[in-house]
């Protein structure tokens, strides 16, 4: 029994992970995830799971700690050969992502991530591994950038750039080569983190603080 019910999960999983990443986290219904994974109780993703939000927790999770200990590593090498430049940790950022490319279910979570980092609050409340995962990443590249960008979220920008590429590459015919789009999409990432402000951004960023700062005086 304990046996059937692994597989009966395991099949939830699978089902779940395929038909969130081809029709979007809410764009299927509970009761076509069951049908998908061949269950014939309706109640078994009820009682596997509870939610939609555990179920898509439990699709994410066994890519998520495949990335998230690529990326620790990465970040452990550079902060022993400081100072890490800005392309090493748009590196740090874009490959442990990219290896899932060649990773069995690897498209799908990339797909899936794309959406989630879109709206980063929607679909998971509360603290999460897919959240806490880039803080780490997040924490460590600010320390390293211009203070004058800090308030442009150009992390955020990066990060989003990244993950609509990946989903994007995850679309299309599998290729089994993706040095070279990895490679350029780091290059990408990297000038995100790296482009210079412009006068006219600098100036609408001092006309912000100036009001902030005034809206502060009258409170």
């Amino acid at each position: 029994m304990e046996g059937r019910g692994a597989d009966a999960r395991q099949k939830l999983v699978d089902a779940a992970r395929d038909l969130f990443a081809e029709h979007g986290i809410e764009g299927v219904s509970l009761r076509e995830i069951t049908r998908a994974a061949g269950q014939g109780n309706t109640s078994a993703l009820q009682y596997h799971f509870g939610n939609r939000e555990a179920l898509l927790r439990a699709v994410l999770e066994p890519h998520q700690q495949q990335v998230d200990a690529r990326r620790a590593s990465l970040l452990d090498e550079l902060e022993t050969r400081e100072p890490a430049q800005l392309r090493d940790l748009a590196s740090a950022l874009v490959r442990p992502s990219a290896a899932m490319l060649q990773v069995e279910g690897g498209t799908a979570y990339l797909r899936i991530m794309a959406e989630l980092n879109r709206d980063p609050g929607r679909f998971l409340r509360g603290p999460n591994r897919i959240h806490t995962g880039l803080r780490r990443w997040r924490d460590t590249t600010k320390r390293r950038m211009p203070e004058s960008v800090s308030p442009l979220h150009r992390r955020f920008a990066a990060i989003q750039l990244c993950f609509s590429e990946l989903a994007r590459r995850a679309s299309t015919r599998r290729r089994s080569d993706h040095r070279l789009f990895v490679s350029d999409l780091i290059d990408l990432t990297t000038a995100i983190l790296t482009a210079p402000v412009s006068r006219e951004t600098q100036q609408l960023l001092e006309e912000r603080e100036a009001r902030q700062s005034e809206n502060r005086a009258r409170d």
